[in-house]
């Protein structure tokens, strides 16, 4: 499968966004979990979006939110992407027909491929798992598990990538996309712009060699 998408997460200010989004990120979360360092307002979200290219796909990251409430942020802050990042069942996707959903599962030993297919849904985003973390805590997982679950759709692997690993992970997942977050940080919330740049540049090398 063909890397098409490039995601950094987690971003709470304009000029980090500004900044991924020109050195090649294909798409920016942002996280809409109060219980979540890098939580941000809807308002400020939405000054974010209007900032970046629309080539760049805008993904709002929820942990069992409402579905009415979901789709009030996708209007209000103009986003293309639902990430559902918690314990949501296949029937929150149902409810949320219309928009391009990507469902997140936390990811360890134990972890079967095949709960995903029950979800109808655009990608299956693999994370690693930490207790007490809903992502953001920099765990990879075996990345094996993406073979088994891309036989139900698309897979985007996230979980303690950055530039030291995002190759490897490529190689071994071929996902459909990449995505990163609390290891492209200063502190929680502030992206580092030379690991953001590092991680874009890593990752953009694969997506290239892939397209030749």
């Amino acid at each position: 499968m063909a890397l098409e998408i490039i995601k950094v997460c987690g971003i709470t200010n304009a000029a980090d966004a500004i900044f991924a989004a020109e050195h090649g990120a294909t798409a920016l979360g942002f996280v809409f979990y109060p219980g979540s360092p890098r939580c941000v307002r809807v308002e400020e979200a939405a000054m974010m979006t209007a900032v970046v290219r629309k080539r760049v796909l805008r993904v709002g990251v929820f942990v069992n939110e409402a579905p009415e409430q979901i789709r009030h942020i996708v209007n209000a802050a103009r986003l293309d992407v639902v990430q559902l990042h918690g314990d949501e069942g296949p029937g929150v996707c149902a409810q949320l027909r219309g928009l391009r959903v990507w469902k997140a599962f936390r990811v360890d030993d134990r972890f079967d491929p095949d709960v995903a297919g029950a979800y109808d849904c655009d990608a299956y985003l693999l994370d690693g798992s930490r207790e007490g973390f809903y992502g953001g805590s920099g765990e990879t997982f075996p990345w094996r598990f993406a073979g088994d679950t891309g036989k139900h759709g698309r897979v985007i692997v996230s979980g303690g990538l950055d530039d030291g690993n995002v190759v490897s992970a490529i190689r071994s997942a071929n996902p459909y996309g990449v995505d990163a977050s609390s290891k492209l940080e200063s502190k929680p919330g502030v992206k580092d712009h030379e690991k953001v740049r590092r991680y874009l540049e890593a990752a953009r090398s694969m997506m290239e060699l892939k397209e030749e």
